[in-house]
């Protein structure tokens, strides 16, 4: 099981107006994931990068049924449950909440925010989607109220396939996220310059 390991960067949260939650990859790390806001528009922002135990956030591919990847699965989805409403306690509205996250990281916020859809201030997936071996919609509740989402991916990516790119996309839309994908040929497994600017545009630009 995951131990609540937050660590954070930017601005106090006492002095933040709005706050961004970076989630790692497998094999990554907090600190790692925490340096990648030096290329977004997030100066003003509070950071928060919870690290994953082992560092990895679940053992086994995203598309494995979820059975195979309790019980940490269900840990981290709660960690992040917890941070949320730390943050909200703080006095920071989900309008003024982000989320950012890289590959298996992508793929946990993915599931994370469709579990509990309400207007954040915006959703960043380098590389990832809902997990599962297919769609499980009886999980994913709420209404984004025009959330902006911009999903990058590759094609073909050695993890996520398009295809679960394509289902995220659709079932955000159908609970009101303003969703923007772009998929990029032969994109190694990586965050392209071209990610960082869109997302910079599209869900950072205020």
């Amino acid at each position: 099981m995951h131990t609540k390991n937050i660590i954070t960067g930017g601005k106090n949260i006492s002095e933040a107006k709005k706050v961004l939650i970076l989630l790692h990859g497998r094999g990554g790390n907090a600190q790692q994931i925490l340096s990648l806001a030096d290329n977004l528009n997030t100066e003003d922002f509070a950071l928060f990068a919870p690290q994953a135990t082992n560092n990895t956030w679940y053992p086994y591919s995203f598309l494995a049924p979820p059975s195979q990847n309790e019980p940490w699965l269900s840990s981290a989805l709660e960690i992040l449950h917890q941070l949320l409403e730390d943050i909200k306690s703080e006095g920071i509205a989900a309008e003024n909440i982000y989320f950012g996250g890289f590959s298996q990281g992508a793929c946990l916020t993915a599931e994370f925010v469709t579990r509990n859809a309400e207007k954040f201030g915006g959703i960043v997936l380098f590389t990832g989607g809902l997990i599962g071996d297919k769609i499980y919609s009886e999980n994913y509740s709420g209404n984004f109220n025009g959330t902006p989402v911009f999903i990058g991916s590759g094609n073909p990516d050695a993890h996520v396939p398009v295809e679960r790119v394509k289902e995220t996309q659709k079932i955000m839309e159908s609970m009101n996220a303003k969703v923007s994908v772009t998929i990029y040929d032969n994109r190694p497994h990586t965050i392209s310059q071209d990610e960082i600017e869109k997302a910079n545009e599209l869900v950072f630009e205020n």
